[in-house]
């Protein structure tokens, strides 16, 4: 084995080491510099838009929430039926 073959090895396991570095810290640093954002957002608000924010995401959790349900409630209907056509 030559000094370029292991050279070229070398390179594509840093490669992958980088790449697997980048994709596991790289989803919590995003979401550290949202969050940071964030805040300094709400520093420049005042306390009605602050309010009102909160308001929006609690309405959009509400919704999520229902959605989640009816989802939840058509998936076990389905199940009632497919369990009643297997059911002499």
């Amino acid at each position: 084995m030559s000094f370029s073959d292991v050279w070229s090895v070398l390179k594509w396991v840093l490669l992958v080491l980088a790449a697997g570095f980048i994709g596991q810290f790289g989803r919590h640093a995003a979401q550290r510099l949202l969050e940071r954002r964030r805040r300094e957002r709400e520093a420049h608000l005042s306390p009605e838009q602050v309010a009102l924010e909160q308001e929006k995401i609690k309405a959009k959790l509400e919704k999520k929430r229902a959605k989640a349900q009816a989802k939840a409630e058509k998936k076990r209907a389905k199940a009632e039926a497919k369990r009643a056509k297997k059911a002499p």
